[in-house]
């Protein structure tokens, strides 16, 4: 059940990020209609959108415990060791979204230095758009790190 309080920046980012993927899809499907002319620049701001909503989207999901699990076999194992694997599991979620933000900031350095490759419709540098991954992860660990609080206060009976 989703819980009662002031509306957070992560909900407020993903709410503006859907709004305005589906206010440029609505406005590019209206061009189409009406003038017979497709905005080329709208898939690539949609797509960009979707991958930082992506991102923010995922930390919420750690935090509500909805992302992949096997629950069953988790529910098998003696109460520590289930303490154990949750506190593995934000371990091995950290982790791996550790190794996405330094390829992307590897990438975002190549791409300033380097390869200074700009999209296509709208010329802007992609290393803009790469930018968006790290600086949201900040949601994804803050996610992972509230889900297995949350986790581990239920197996101990407490609220966290």
């Amino acid at each position: 059940m989703a819980e009662k309080g002031p509306i957070r920046l992560d909900h407020w980012i993903a709410a503006i990020l859907l709004m305005t993927m589906a206010t440029i899809a609505f406005v590019n499907v209206l061009s189409r209609y009406f003038i017979n002319f497709s905005i080329g620049a709208t898939e690539e701001i949609t797509i960009n959108l979707f991958v930082w909503m992506t991102v923010i989207g995922t930390g919420i999901a750690f935090e509500r415990g909805a992302q992949l699990g096997m629950v069953t076999f988790f529910n098998l194992f003696p109460l520590k060791m289930r303490k154990w694997l949750v506190v593995f599991g934000a371990l091995l979620g950290a982790g791996l979204f550790m190794l996405v933000c330094a390829y992307m900031i590897q990438a975002i350095y190549d791409e300033m230095t380097l390869f200074r490759a700009t999209s296509p419709s709208l010329g802007i540098p992609v290393w803009i758009y790469y930018a968006g991954v790290p600086l949201l992860s900040v949601f994804v660990f803050r996610g992972i790190y509230r889900g297995a609080r949350v986790r581990l206060a239920q197996l101990d009976g407490t609220d966290a």
